[in-house]
């Protein structure tokens, strides 16, 4: 009996304490208090920004303006196409280029050039590519007052994405792309457990909004996605074009 009084009591006592009116005055002011929403761990690292569009400290430099030593053709031979000028330039017929290192998620800066005087119309005018994977591509065209297909024209997902606005500048000035790449995951069996996704500013301008990738890139019939490793090398395309490159460097997202 005594046991079930002391326990009321106890009760009683706690109500009383935890619904008075101090208590709740301090209770609002603890909900106030703005520490209460800081976050202190974990600390980002840091990096330190280039100026303007030079990479930044933690970037893999893949064309510093001197040499092709980070990309070789798709043989595995050393790339061909011209160094000259802080650039380097396709170079017909000797074939696409790859870079010897391979990458998933990153972050992609490059800066293009498509050629002047002006030679053709269409897809046959400033035509390359980059190839995220070297299976996701982001078209390079010139596309300055050169009407083609939508989802071929510059900075269109080939065949997949039209990009929002046409941001092209005239040929014979140098343009870029960021570019923001989510590579897909897949099971051990080869199902797509998540697609790629694609974010792309061109000139400053975002014409690609995180874009979901439906499969490889392919100039025929509808494309889709097959199991590869989860890092492959970035791309770039010989179409016959000479379209000049600089400054190219990654970040590993």
């Amino acid at each position: 009996m005594k046991e079930k009084i002391v326990m009321t009591r106890a009760i009683i006592l706690f109500a009383l304490t935890f619904s008075s009116p101090a208590f709740l005055i301090m209770e609002a002011q603890s909900q106030n208090d703005p520490k209460l929403t800081e976050v202190w761990q974990p600390v980002p690292r840091v990096v330190t920004p280039g100026t303007g569009t030079a990479p930044p400290s933690d970037a893999i430099v893949l064309f510093d303006g001197k040499d092709l030593s980070r990309w070789q053709h798709m043989d595995g031979g050393p790339a061909k196409w011209d160094v000259s000028d802080g650039a380097f330039t396709v170079v017909k017929g000797t074939g696409d280029l790859r870079t010897r290192q391979a990458f998933g998620d990153c972050q992609l800066h490059l800066e293009f050039r498509t050629p002047l005087p002006v030679q053709g119309e269409g897809q046959d005018r400033g035509n390359s590519g980059v190839f995220l994977q070297g299976r996701y591509e982001v078209q390079i065209l010139d596309s300055y007052n050169n009407r083609t297909y939508s989802n071929g024209q510059a900075a269109s997902i080939y065949k997949q994405h039209i990009p929002l606005v046409n941001a092209s500048r005239k040929p014979g000035e140098w343009q870029t792309y960021d570019v923001f790449f989510q590579a897909p995951r897949f099971s051990d069996s080869g199902n797509v457990l998540k697609p790629a996704y694609i974010t792309v500013i061109h000139n400053g301008v975002l014409v690609q909004d995180h874009v979901e990738v439906i499969g490889a890139t392919v100039f025929i019939g509808q494309p889709r996605y097959q199991k590869h490793n989860p890092r492959e090398p970035l791309v770039l395309q010989d179409h016959g074009n000479p379209v000049s490159f600089r400054n190219i460097w990654l970040r590993e997202l």
